[in-house]
C-alpha cells in the first residue's frame, strides 16, 4: 500500500508526520501491567502469542507494537493540534481486537486507544468517535470503553465472523456510559450500497448527536470484495465513497477532524487500491487513481440494496430508538 501510493504520485501532495513509539507508560493507560509485561517478556525471546491463543508474534514484535501505537497517537495529535487537516496512520499491527488484558485477532495493543488517552492526557480533546469499518467486530474498543459516556464506539462489521460471540445489536455499553456502544451487524455479501445506507441511517444520526471533538475511523479493508477472510463486497470506489461521508460527518459535527487507523485487510493485491482510494480521498483529490478491478468489483450485481441488509439495518434504528428512548 505504502508503495503504490508513491507510485501513483499521491505521496507527494502528502505530508509525512514524525513520530515516536509509545511509552510503557502509554501502553499502561489502557492495557494492564500483566499483559504488557507478558508481551515484552516474550518478545525478548523468540515470540510468542499475544493472548488468544491464535496470535503469534515474533522477537521483537514488542516494539514494533509500540511504533503502531505511537504512529496512531502522532496521527490524532497532529490532527487535534491543527498541523494537519487529517491524518492515516498506516501501521501494523492492527489493534481494534486488543482488550485491556489481552490481545486477540492478531492485534497486540489497541492502536486507537492509547492515542486517545494521550490526547486526554494532553488535554487536546474530551469526546471520542470511533468508528469501525473493519469486517470483524471492533470487540476492543467496545470493552475498554463500554462504561465510558466520553466515547461513542460504532462497529460495522459482518454478522457473526470474529469474534464468533460479540458484535450483536443488543451490545450496547453500560447505563455509565449512556449507552454509547452500537453493532451494526451486517449479513454476508454486503456491498457498498449496504455500507452507504448503513453509514446514513446508523452511523450519520449517531455522531451529530454525540458531538465528538474527533472521528478516529478504524479501517479495516478486509470487506473488500477481494479479501479471503471476510464475506462482503466492498470495491476500492466503495471506500473512496464511506471515506467521503465520514469526512462530511467530521465537517458536519467536529470541524473536519478526523484520523484513520490501518486495521485488517488480507488481500495483498486489493488492499493497496482499497487503500489508495482512502488516502486521495482524505487529500481531497478530484480525480483518482484507476482501480483495476473496478471492471469486476464496480459491475457486480452486489451493491444494491437488498431486502434483507435493509431489514438488518432497520433492526440497529429500531433498537438503538428503544435505548435512547429509555433516557440513553
Amino acid at each position: 500500500m505504502h508503495s503504490l501510493v508513491e507510485v501513483s504520485g499521491a505521496g507527494e501532495s502528502l505530508i509525512d508526520l514524525d513520530f515516536s513509539p509509545a511509552t510503557r507508560d502509554m501502553l499502561l493507560s489502557v492495557h494492564t501491567r500483566r499483559h504488557v509485561d507478558s508481551i515484552e517478556q516474550q518478545s525478548c525471546q523468540s515470540g510468542g502469542d499475544a493472548g488468544d491463543g491464535s496470535s503469534p508474534f515474533g522477537r521483537g514484535s514488542f516494539e514494533i507494537a509500540q511504533m503502531a501505537a505511537g504512529a496512531t497517537t502522532a496521527a490524532l495529535t497532529a490532527v487535534l493540534q491543527d498541523r494537519v487537516d487529517n491524518a492515516y496512520a498506516l501501521v501494523r499491527p492492527p489493534g481494534h481486537h486488543a482488550e485491556r488484558d489481552t490481545g486477540r485477532g492478531f492485534c497486540i495493543f489497541s492502536n486507537v486507544a492509547i492515542a486517545i488517552e494521550e490526547a486526554r492526557r494532553l488535554r487536546l480533546a474530551q469526546r471520542f468517535a470511533i468508528v469501525d469499518i473493519d469486517v470483524h467486530h471492533g470487540n476492543g474498543a467496545q470493552s475498554i470503553y463500554w462504561d465510558d459516556p466520553n466515547v461513542l464506539t460504532i462497529s460495522l462489521h459482518q454478522d457473526r465472523l470474529f469474534p464468533l460471540d460479540s458484535g450483536m445489536v443488543d451490545e450496547v455499553g453500560s447505563s455509565d456510559s449512556d449507552y454509547t456502544n452500537i453493532n451494526v451487524p451486517l449479513p454476508a455479501g454486503c456491498g457498498n450500497g449496504a455500507y452507504k445506507a448503513a453509514l446514513d441511517r446508523c452511523v450519520a444520526p449517531a455522531v451529530e448527536s454525540f458531538q465528538p471533538d474527533v472521528i478516529i475511523v478504524s479501517c479495516g479493508f478486509d470487506a473488500s470484495s477481494a479479501d479471503p477472510l471476510g464475506r462482503m463486497c466492498v470495491s476500492a470506489g466503495g471506500y473512496a465513497e464511506i471515506t467521503e461521508r465520514l469526512i462530511a460527518l467530521a465537517n458536519e459535527t467536529c470541524d473536519g477532524k478526523i484520523v484513520f487507523s490501518h486495521e485488517g485487510g488480507y488481500s495483498p493485491m486489493y488492499v493497496p487500491f482499497c487503500g489508495l482510494a482512502v488516502i486521495e480521498s482524505l487529500a481531497g483529490f478530484t480525480a483518482r487513481t484507476p482501480d483495476p478491478y473496478s471492471w469486476a468489483f464496480d459491475e457486480y450485481p452486489v451493491h444494491d440494496l437488498t431486502a434483507d441488509q435493509d431489514k438488518a439495518i432497520q433492526a440497529v434504528v429500531d433498537a438503538r430508538s428503544q435505548v435512547t428512548g429509555h433516557g440513553g
